[in-house]
């Protein structure tokens, strides 16, 4: 698998900027021009992509009210999986309209399909990568489905188990997938800090020597934030115009200028992880005069001895290095030395040394 991997032209792994996902979902009620104000505000606030989700209720579910078919969510308490979905979804319909308009404002776009259909449509329209969602991470046929396109594969992890999230890759090795992205997911609405575990990011490299990021449902910008600073590559985030206009999944989406404040945080926070290195950046250089080192506080007479009260370890760093200091102690000085001189060994009577 490759350190890094290209969605519509743009790299993405360790090294770059975090690619930052708006997930539309549910937030357009309805409305193909809100779907289209959205998009255009993502691309305003960053956003490398727009993500779509793409299925029917019919693909997703039957029309039923029995045992387990009403969810039990607190978002969505009480209402039939059917219903949710028919109101959540994207109509097919729109799918070449929004694929069209993406290209006009010069924003990617591309979706997570729920079954085989939905690739195909997809495929039509050429979408340029495909995302798995949490609950459908088990689903080893689809994932094989769209590995076969042999388009870049994102997936979520939420609710996986180690062994899932192996089947799940394993899936989309064996179906052709070379550029695969895990993405470390809470899948709870909305997802509390105290269960986030982004230490789970580092694990999933590690594990699996993908690209990783996270699929983020917590309100506000502080975990995905944090997870750039731990290695995320991809950031995905619910996004809406205005939490006030309602929808599905406005509880935990971002508004405009909090996805402003996410792409901005999350690449500087990148930025700021940089390689391992010691030693005096080249900001630091200045900085290196002000350190401690040895230095002579008292007049000292040729021939008297070097004790505490005469020598210290004080700023600035013109002296002998601090660690000289009991080396130095109980020498005869070599000459006359006037208060405030820097410490040198030619100062120390050489037969001491």
């Amino acid at each position: 698998m490759s350190d890094f991997m290209y969605i519509d032209g743009q790299a993405i792994g360790p090294g770059y900027a975090p690619y930052v996902i708006a997930e539309l979902s549910g937030n357009h009620n309805g409305e193909i021009e809100r779907a289209f104000k959205i998009m255009e505000a993502a691309k305003k606030s960053g956003a490398n992509a727009i993500k779509l989700q793409t299925y029917t209720s019919d693909t997703m579910t039957i029309d039923h009210d029995g045992p387990g078919f009403v969810v039990d969510l607190p978002l969505w308490k009480g209402r039939t999986l059917y219903d949710l979905y028919q109101e959540a979804h994207t109509p097919w319909d729109w799918h070449e309209a929004l694929f069209s308009h993406a290209k006009k404002i010069g924003i990617t776009i591309f979706s997570s399909p729920f079954d085989a259909t939905a690739v195909d449509l997809l495929e039509k329209l050429g979408a340029p990568a495909y995302k798995v969602a949490s609950f459908e991470n088990i689903d080893i046929p689809l994932i094989k489905k769209i590995s076969n396109t042999k388009k870049p594969l994102i997936i979520s992890t939420g609710m996986a188990s180690l062994e899932e999230i192996e089947d799940a890759v394993q899936a989309a090795r064996d179906g052709g997938c070379e550029e695969l992205c895990l993405l470390h997911c809470v899948s709870s609405y909305p997802a509390s800090i105290e269960e986030t575990n982004l230490a789970n990011i580092s694990r999933l490299r590690e594990k699996f020597g993908v690209i990783v990021g996270l699929s983020d449902h917590s309100l506000g910008t502080v975990v995905p934030i944090a997870a750039s600073a731990v290695g995320a590559s991809v950031i995905e985030k619910h996004f809406t115009l205005s939490r006030d206009d309602g929808g599905v999944d406005s509880t935990f989406s971002l508004e405009p200028d909090e996805m402003r404040e996410l792409v901005d945080r999350s690449r500087e926070a990148a930025v700021a992880v940089g390689q391992v290195k010691f030693g005096p950046k080249p900001g630091e250089l200045e900085s290196l005069n002000y350190r401690r080192s040895l230095y002579v506080v008292e007049d000292v007479k040729a021939g008297e001895i070097f004790t505490p009260k005469n020598i210290r370890s004080i700023r600035p760093a013109h002296g002998l290095e601090p660690k000289y200091y009991e080396a130095i102690l109980c020498k005869k000085a070599s000459c006359d030395i006037k208060r405030g001189e820097p410490m040198t060994w030619n100062f120390v009577d050489r037969s001491e040394l």
